[in-house]
């Protein structure tokens, strides 16, 4: 007999305790609904938590999507910045005050009369040091900008989340891509068998010639299963990518190329300079080495301690004490070399941020032309070379029919269309990626996520 699944039996139990009129105290209606409700949450918690699922079909905004929200680096990257702000609180705060009970004069002539009287030298004291400059300020101030640094270290990571991402995703396009591919070649290669076959058959061809048609069939099936292995591949990367598992099944894939053209140069070097968080996170750095410079010159200044607390003396009895004094910087090298050191860091800050500036200009407009030259090569394939292929192996295989041509010219006319389409989509691919890359190199690909 089938068991009633778990609402029916929740729905017979508490179906003769109805909260308005059921029987019993109060407290048993509270007893029923707090075990109704944990009985709720333990089915809750026992159901197996997994990775946020692809929709279904997928496109490189789901992709981009899942990948910032999932991927293991960006909650490092933001955990980190969470860190770094807790710093400048760190720094810019007073050491902690010290506590001492000391005993200052214990007299050895007279010991055991002082021990008999409790007459001894003592002093309890509570003692703070601080500085007289603005170092804890500087300080702070250093912090602060080195947490701003962070926090844009967590937009480097997600654009390299989400470019990874994108790019694992093209791979298993252009390999779900090449199946079709694939099975119109094999497709032709039995129309070969077929036609050789019917030529044997007539006496107007060798056996041979069959033989040799069932190779390029035998050539197709190998391709397939290679080829089947290498989509597995190309669906666990992107998983991992997304930081999913890598078991995962990945769905229909819809993906449409882009074919228009880039933006303008000057447009992608002004977006490029504009936007990249490297560039931010060169600037900010500019401004640490500032306020490190600001730090060290404060060490100049001296520390001050204030020493108060109750003491006690053989001659004088009980009392109160005070006690300030002030630190001497007098180690001048020492301090001179920690402002030149901080110098030389801003001096290397602005170089390395002027260097920068030009790779990122560089990268960005190479990106751009990469664009030009994917575009213009799938273009010419797509337009002239593969349909001229197409229309050679129809032509030598209809020749090859009616016997004014040979099955090696038709197998050549074959091998060249299936070269030329393997190079079509490779050339889709490296222009959907060199557009991913122009994105990133102009930190467009953040529009993406949410």
């Amino acid at each position: 007999m089938r068991r009633p699944c778990w609402k029916m039996q929740l729905r017979a139990r508490y179906a003769t305790a109805p909260f308005g009129g059921c029987q019993g105290s109060r407290r048993e209606k509270y007893l029923r609904l707090s075990r109704l409700l944990s009985g709720l949450v333990g089915m809750a918690l026992l159901t197996p938590l997994c990775a946020q699922d692809f929709p279904n079909p997928l496109r490189l905004t789901d992709v981009v999507r899942i990948a910032t929200q999932q991927r293991a680096e960006i909650s490092a990257a933001t955990a980190r910045a969470n860190a770094a702000a807790q710093r400048p609180a760190i720094v810019g705060a007073l050491e902690d005050p010290m506590i001492a009970q000391s005993i200052d004069h214990y007299p050895f002539g007279m010991m055991e009369d002082a021990q008999a009287r409790g007459r001894f030298n003592w002093t309890i004291s509570i003692e703070q040091r601080f500085p007289l400059s603005d170092i804890r300020r500087q300080r702070s101030l250093a912090a602060q900008v080195a947490a701003q640094r962070t926090e844009v270290d967590v937009d480097r990571v997600r654009l390299e989340v989400a470019l990874e991402a994108q790019l694992a995703f093209l791979m298993l396009v252009e390999r779900r891509a090449m199946v079709r591919v694939l099975e119109e070649q094999f497709e032709l290669a039995r129309q070969l068998v077929a036609t050789s076959s019917a030529r044997y058959a007539s006496g107007r061809g060798p056996q041979a010639e069959v033989l040799r048609a069932e190779v390029e069939v035998a050539r197709a099936q190998a391709a397939k299963r290679k080829l089947d292995a290498e989509i597995r591949a190309a669906e666990a990367m992107l998983n991992a990518s997304v930081g999913r598992p890598t078991s995962a099944l990945v769905p229909v894939i819809e993906h449409q190329g882009r074919l228009e053209a880039p933006p303008a140069a000057e447009n992608v070097r002004a977006a490029a300079l504009s936007a990249r968080p490297e560039l931010r996170a060169g600037a900010l750095e500019i401004d640490r080495s500032a306020a490190e410079i600001a730090v060290m010159r404060a060490m100049y200044g001296p520390m001050a301690s204030v020493r108060i607390g109750r003491s006690s003396t053989m001659a004088e009895g009980a009392g109160a004490m005070i006690m300030f004094g002030i630190s001497i910087p007098i180690w001048r090298d020492r301090l001179q070399a920690g402002v030149a050191e901080a110098q030389a860091m801003q001096t290397m800050a602005r170089a390395d941020l002027e260097a920068m500036r030009r790779m990122v200009e560089g990268e960005a407009t190479a990106a751009r032309e990469i664009v030009n030259a994917e575009r213009a090569r799938t273009e010419a394939l797509r337009q002239e070379v593969v349909p001229r292929a197409r229309m050679s192996v129809e032509a030598s295989l209809a020749a090859y029919a009616s016997g004014r041509s040979t099955l090696v010219s038709v197998i050549e006319s074959s091998r060249a269309l299936w070269d030329t389409r393997i190079e079509l989509l490779m050339a889709d691919t490296a222009l959907a990626n060199a557009w991913v890359r122009l994105e990133r190199a102009t930190a467009k690909v953040m529009q993406a996520t949410p």
